[in-house]
């Protein structure tokens, strides 16, 4: 189990690595996203996760090909989904899955993915803003998702200041949220 927790970490590491070298803007978000920021409080409250979310402008998925192939990564597109995994016989777990800022992820996402300008640097990465994370979350919505937005809840990253932030539809998913912390 450990092992598995670090080979994600360490596929986080050569993808942001093999990035930064070839000069191309991203954020980390996902999973990986909200652990940067829950530990910046409490790193007893982190989670693991299974793989890693960059965000990137769709311009630059072609120099995010060539920078992510000399680290070992191979890209796919399947199922609408662009990726990269962790080499030739890896399972779409193992892999960088991409989301390309300024659009919806699927056609009846809410609100689309946050601009790459809605980053700022942690110590190890570029990672989505606290606000264009929450935001993102709102709009997946998936049980996970939901869970994330509870572990921020509950280390004081969000509190009842938070809806007003959000239009209608993704402040109600918050302050549903907020109401009801045993789920």
């Amino acid at each position: 189990m450990v092992r598995a927790v670090e080979r994600v970490r360490e596929r986080l590491a050569r993808a942001v690595r093999a990035l930064e070298q070839a000069g191309i803007r991203y954020a980390v978000a996902g999973g990986n996203a909200v652990a940067t920021w829950v530990a910046k409080i409490d790193e007893s409250a982190v989670r693991n996760t299974q793989d890693v979310d960059i965000l990137l402008r769709r311009e630059d998925l072609d120099a995010a090909k060539a920078a992510l192939a000399t680290a070992g990564f191979v890209y796919r597109h399947a199922a609408g989904i662009d990726k990269f995994l962790d080499g030739l016989s890896a399972k779409a777990r193992d892999a960088v899955h991409i989301i390309f800022a300024g659009e919806k992820v699927r056609n009846d996402s809410l609100a689309p993915a946050p601009d790459i300008g809605e980053s700022e640097r942690a110590a190890k990465h570029w990672v989505v803003s606290l606000e264009a994370l929450v935001r993102m979350k709102l709009t997946s919505f998936r049980r996970k998702d939901q869970v994330h937005l509870q572990d921020m809840i509950e280390v004081g990253l969000i509190d009842n200041t938070w809806p007003v932030r959000f239009p209608p539809p993704l402040a109600t998913r918050l302050q549903h949220l907020l109401d009801t912390p045993e789920g």
